[in-house]
C-alpha cells in the first residue's frame, strides 16, 4: 500500500541514507527529512503524513518526549522508532506513548521497510532484538498497577514509587507539594495495607511488581 511519511535523524549521513532509501521505495512518498526535534514537529503538524520514522536521539529535545507531544496532539501519523539502541525504560516508555514500531539501525534496511509497510497497513512491528525484555516488563509492571490500585489510593501508590526510588519523605513532599506530616501519613497507611514495617520491605514490594 502507498503511504506518505516524514523522517527525523539528527546525524546527517544517516539522514541522507535513510532519505534515498526512502525515496528509492515504490509507494512510499517522503514528505520531509527533519534534524531537529521542532523541525520535526512543525513538519508532520504542516503535512500531517501516514508515518513518522524518527530516531530518538534528537538534538533539541528528547525524541520521546517529542513523540509523546504527538501522542496528545491532533497528530493522527503512527510513529516507528529507528535509532541505534535503546534500554528497557526507553522502550517501555515508547511503548506507552504508542509507538508501532522499533527497528534498530544494526539491523538490515530492508527490515525498516518491511516495518514501515506493516504499521501502514495498521499492525505493529517488534523485533525481540529491538525491545529484549521490555515489553514483558512492561506487562508485568502494568498488571502490577491494576493489582495495587484495589489496595491502596492513586496518592498512596505515587508515594510508595518514591519511597521505592529512595526519596526520604522531605524529598517526597518537595516532590509533591505536601507536607512531609502527610507523607508520613500516606507511608503509615501504605505499610498498614499491604502488611509491611519498613521503607526495604516495601522497596522490595514494588520491585517484584516491577513498580521500582
Amino acid at each position: 500500500m502507498a503511504f506518505t511519511l516524514v523522517a527525523a535523524d539528527p546525524h546527517p549521513l544517516s539522514l541522507l541514507g535513510l532519505t534515498q532509501l526512502l525515496r528509492s521505495e515504490t509507494g512510499i512518498t517522503l514528505l520531509a527529512s527533519c534534524a531537529t526535534a521542532s523541525e520535526t514537529m512543525k513538519e508532520v503538524v504542516r503535512h500531517q503524513p501516514d508515518l513518522l520514522v524518527i530516531d530518538i536521539n534528537l538534538p533539541d529535545q528528547n525524541g520521546l518526549e517529542l513523540i509523546n507531544q504527538l501522542k496528545n496532539s491532533s497528530v493522527d501519523a503512527k510513529i516507528v522508532v529507528f535509532t541505534t539502541a535503546m534500554d528497557e525504560e526507553q522502550t517501555i516508555d515508547a511503548l506507552r506513548f504508542g509507538v508501532k514500531g522499533v527497528v534498530l539501525k544494526s539491523m538490515p534496511s530492508h527490515l525498516l521497510v518491511q516495518c514501515l509497510q506493516k504499521v501502514a497497513a495498521g499492525g505493529m512491528w517488534m523485533e525481540k532484538e529491538s525491545i529484549g525484555h521490555a515489553f514483558e516488563k512492561m506487562l508485568h509492571r502494568e498488571a502490577g498497577m491494576r493489582r495495587l490500585a484495589t489496595i491502596l489510593t492513586a496518592r498512596e501508590t505515587e508515594v510508595m514509587q518514591c519511597v521505592a526510588t529512595g526519596l526520604s519523605n522531605h524529598q517526597i513532599a518537595e516532590k509533591l507539594i505536601v507536607s512531609e506530616g502527610t507523607v508520613k501519613i500516606h507511608v503509615y497507611n501504605i505499610y498498614r495495607k499491604i502488611g509491611i514495617n519498613n521503607r526495604v520491605d516495601l522497596t522490595l514490594y514494588a520491585q517484584k511488581r516491577g513498580l521500582a
